[in-house]
């Protein structure tokens, strides 16, 4: 198994975190603690679990966590819905960060694959 850090996936997934900090700084103040908290709270386990899956060095393990990083992804796809509902994102910020999140979830479930 290649040092998580090499894996593009994670790379990817680390910016795409970065990315949902910056741009829900731009957020309403009174969603600190309400869809801002949530939509990050679901971002960072998606790298992270990527790494802490692979550094197990078992495959089952890491498979599972895999599996949470996916799953934490349609829970970020879901909070960008909402978001943009609400009018928190612009059109473009939402398609540019639903077609990265896309992109993130697609490129695990081939990681998955490839180790089933």
């Amino acid at each position: 198994m290649a040092n998580f850090k090499e894996l593009l996936v994670w790379q990817k997934s680390i910016d795409f975190v970065t990315e949902i900090y910056r741009i829900t700084e731009t957020f309403p103040k009174e969603e600190i603690y309400g869809l801002v908290s949530q939509i990050r709270r679901a971002a960072v386990p998606i790298p992270s679990n990527i790494a802490e899956g692979n550094s197990r060095r078992s495959k089952p393990d890491y498979l599972q966590f895999l599996k949470i990083s996916r799953g934490s992804c349609a829970e970020v796809e879901t909070q960008l819905i909402i978001s943009k509902n609400l009018k928190f994102l612009i059109e473009d910020d939402y398609l540019k960060l639903n077609e990265r999140i896309i992109e993130i979830s697609k490129m695990l479930n081939g990681l998955i694959n490839s180790l089933q």
